[in-house]
């Protein structure tokens, strides 16, 4: 799937890790025409997610903390000043610890919150601002967990399904400024942060898959790139799932079983 981005410049938070979904959707935008600035807390990850990628087109890298106020207001002045109008941005980051609800500390609870929520209110907050001349596209990674919680990671599923929320709320609020805001929901991706859940229940999670297979990142930034492209501009407020059919009946596993 192919898309023209020339003349665009893209922000993407959560981009440091060469094996996840960030980074792919980096990796498309740039092999689309783009200019990319990466976000993250992780400063050397960043430099060798920068490596990875300079070749493909302009990228520059920003150390951010998404859950503090002070650090997205000065990333997003600095992309301004060096790359100038910010057309699309991805808040990709998040965190996705495994505990209890009710076996949780607050200070985790805080964090998921933190990451997962708060930095998409912090980061369209500054978005709105720089995007109001113009117009953009403000992409918004949700989760399954939004659409189904899990025991387990039930906080993860709260701050997800806020997302949702808040997304839709974005959408209706900026829509007078040209500026989208969207969505993308995906199901079990192969990445660093899920590889401990695929290790331990890689079986029972393709079971629940109708195309019997897990998604690759590169499966999300297609579809992210798609929802930010002008072939969607009459999209905002609108999520696109991409799981493979994840529970899209009850026995998705069924038909494989059949001679």
């Amino acid at each position: 799937m192919s898309f023209d981005f020339k003349g665009k410049t893209v922000g993407v938070t959560g981009a440091a890790g060469i094996s996840g979904i960030g980074f792919a959707i980096a990796k498309k935008f740039l092999e689309s025409g783009a200019k990319v600035f990466l976000c993250d807390l992780k400063e050397q990850a960043l430099q060798e997610a920068q490596k990875e990628l300079s070749p493909l087109g302009e990228v520059k890298t920003y150390v951010m903390d998404v859950s503090k106020a002070d650090s997205v207001r000065d990333v997003f002045a600095q992309a301004k000043k060096e790359l100038g109008y910010i057309d699309i941005f991805v808040n990709n980051a998040g965190i996705y610890p495994q505990a209890f609800v009710c076996d949780m500390e607050e200070e985790l609870w805080d964090a998921v919150m933190n990451v997962n929520l708060k930095s998409i209110f912090l980061c369209a907050r500054e978005c709105s601002r720089y995007m109001k001349e113009k117009g953009g596209v403000i992409l918004n990674a949700a989760s399954y967990a939004s659409l189904l919680g899990s025991a387990g990671s039930g906080a993860y599923a709260a701050s997800k399904a806020a997302v949702y929320s808040l997304t839709k709320t974005l959408a209706a609020e900026l829509a007078p400024y040209r500026i989208r805001v969207n969505g993308y929901i995906p199901g079990v991706i192969k990445t660093g942060m899920t590889a401990g859940v695929i290790r331990s229940k890689g079986e029972e999670l393709v079971d629940a898959i109708a195309l019997h297979r897990l998604g690759k990142p590169e499966d999300v930034a297609n579809a992210a790139a798609f929802l930010a492209s002008l072939e969607a501009s009459y999209l905002t407020g609108t999520f696109i799932e991409i799981s493979g059919g994840k529970l899209c009946v009850q026995n998705p596993d069924f038909p494989w079983k059949q001679e």
